[in-house]
């Protein structure tokens, strides 16, 4: 089975083909469209490792867009005592939820 390190919105995630994960939004695509991550930093096939120095020449990995959304809520509270003083906020991080399709070593 082939697996992968690809690097994305300054993270990097370990892919198989048929995983469902998300990253960091993605602009610019929609649902169904296809993305091509060309930043491959490890492949794995079998039990043959190949590293990049920093990245795999030709190796690319396919998927689709499932989704975009933004995440559920965080609330951030600060809180400083003896003086009133408090701020509550809240954050949704968006992200683009995609399935991996393929992975191509020799594009």
């Amino acid at each position: 089975m082939k697996s992968a390190v690809i690097k994305t919105g300054g993270k990097q995630y370990l892919v198989r083909e048929g995983d469902t994960l998300r990253v960091e939004k993605l602009a610019g695509v929609k649902v169904g469209d296809k993305v091509n991550f060309d930043q491959v930093l490890m492949t794995l096939e079998d039990d043959k490792i190949n590293l990049g120095k920093p990245l795999v020449e030709k190796a690319v990995v396919s998927a689709v867009v499932q989704e975009q959304d933004r995440a559920k809520k965080i609330t951030i509270v600060k809180f400083k005592p003896k003086t009133r003083e408090r701020n509550k906020r809240g954050h949704r991080q968006p992200y683009t939820a995609v399935t991996i399709e393929k992975i191509n070593l020799t594009a």
